[in-house]
This record gives C-alpha cells, sequence and structure tokens, in this order.
C-alpha cells in the first residue's frame, strides 16, 4: 500500500493519505532490528523470519534493569525468542500470544504475556514482531 493508493472498505472507496512503513518504524526506533542486531539468536531459535520487536517490548523485557544481577540482554532475548517459537510451532493463526517469566528485579521472575504477529514487510515478505499485546 503506498500514499495515493486507493483502498475499497465495504461498499466505499478511501484513498491512502499516508503510510508509515517498518523500514521507518525501525529507523525511528519504534522497532528494534532483532534480526540484525542478533542473528545468531533468532537462527538458533529456529526462526525464519525477519524478526522485529516494538522498543516497549525491548526496553521492559530485554534491556536488563540498572541493579538487576545475573541477566544479560542476549539471555532474556533467548528466553523471548524460542518460547516464541516452541508456541509457534502448535499454532495455526498468524496472531499468537505466549508467555514467559521476566525478572526485572533481583527478586522472583513474573509471569508476562507478549503478542507475535506474522504479517508481510515492506516489500510483501512475511515477517515476524513481537509487542505487547494491547499493542497494534
Amino acid at each position: 500500500m503506498r500514499e495515493g493508493d486507493t483502498v475499497k472498505i465495504g461498499d466505499e472507496e478511501f484513498e491512502v493519505l499516508s503510510v508509515y512503513t517498518r523500514a521507518q518504524a525501525i529507523e525511528d526506533g519504534v522497532l528494534i532490528d532483532v534480526t540484525n542486531l542478533a542473528p545468531d539468536l533468532v537462527q538458533n531459535a529456529g526462526i525464519k523470519l525477519h524478526v522485529a520487536m516494538t522498543s516497549e517490548v525491548w526496553d521492559e523485557y530485554v534491556e536488563v534493569p540498572e541493579g538487576v544481577i545475573g541477566q544479560d540482554w542476549k539471555g532474556r532475548l533467548w528466553d523471548i525468542l524460542y518460547l516464541f517459537q516452541v508456541q509457534a510451532r502448535r499454532a495455526k493463526a498468524s496472531e499468537i500470544l505466549f508467555q514467559l517469566y521476566a525478572r526485572n528485579d533481583n527478586r522472583r521472575p513474573r509471569l508476562v504475556t507478549l503478542k507475535a504477529v506474522c504479517g508481510p514487510d515492506d516489500a510483501g515478505k512475511p515477517c515476524l514482531t513481537i509487542l505487547t499485546p494491547a499493542q497494534d
């Protein structure tokens, strides 16, 4: 979809006024390009699609909060990618919810739910986006 295209919804047609691409979202920092940051983790998790995640997910569940011991960002990212992949093998939909334990302090980890959506990238190829359940 490009600016100026016509989109039909029901019986009505609308002109596309603006488009915000995946590449722009990555450039702006709205999405984090996981495949380029950690290609080894994506590959080892058995994920064949390009992977990005929202900055909210990255900040909350990948970045290690100051003062938290025994954690590193690669281990936290691995947990997300691996547990996504486990759930995805059983899924039949393009959008799934999956859970993992995350520890953002030096106490007990808490169970969190994330969402993964498989959809087209800017070129129309399948890609994966990991986000919070409240995000679109």
